[in-house]
């Protein structure tokens, strides 16, 4: 006789509960590939670099600084999907223009967020002039990563 035979349904219904409970136990064992904590790299302090917009007015204008661009990378930022890092321009006191110099590509999801996360947070970067910009949905450890890359560009800015 075999021991599961028809007229013991309980011991089908126990046996197919403990094989439900023990797949679940199994899959959420699963572990992501890197730790879910927000750091900031210690390699190394931002870069400042500067250039001088050509003018057109004469050499001795009491606005001088009006021409100048100067472009800070913010510290690396390790997130749970991988590092990111922004780079700001700035030109007569006020944020340019913001590069996402590292974010997360190594696969096609990271790709996809990144695609529509970092164009909006670069909006919402040169529309608040400040490091105080709204996190995009789906995209939160991008969006923190980018925030505080931000921040410590501005800081060596004197921003």
């Amino acid at each position: 006789m075999h021991a599961l035979k028809k007229n013991r349904p309980l011991r089908r219904i126990v046996l197919a509960s403990a094989a439900t409970v023990s797949g679940m136990v199994l899959l959420l064992s699963l572990k992501p590939h890197t730790s879910p904590t927000l750091t900031t790299a210690d390699a190394k302090s931002p870069s400042v670099s500067s250039s001088s917009a050509p003018s057109s007015g004469s050499s001795g204008s009491a606005s001088g600084s009006k021409g100048i661009s100067r472009s800070v990378t913010g510290d690396t930022v390790q997130t749970r999907w991988g590092p990111v890092q922004v780079r700001v321009t700035i030109k007569s006191g006020r944020i340019t223009d913001v590069t996402a110099v590292q974010y997360p590509s190594d696969n096609p999801r990271d790709q996809e967020i990144n695609s529509y996360a970092l164009p909006q947070l670069r909006h919402e970067a040169l529309a608040a002039q400040s490091a105080e910009i709204d996190m995009v949905s789906g995209a939160s450890y991008t969006s923190t990563g980018y925030r505080q890359s931000l921040q410590s560009a501005l800081d060596s800015a004197g921003l």
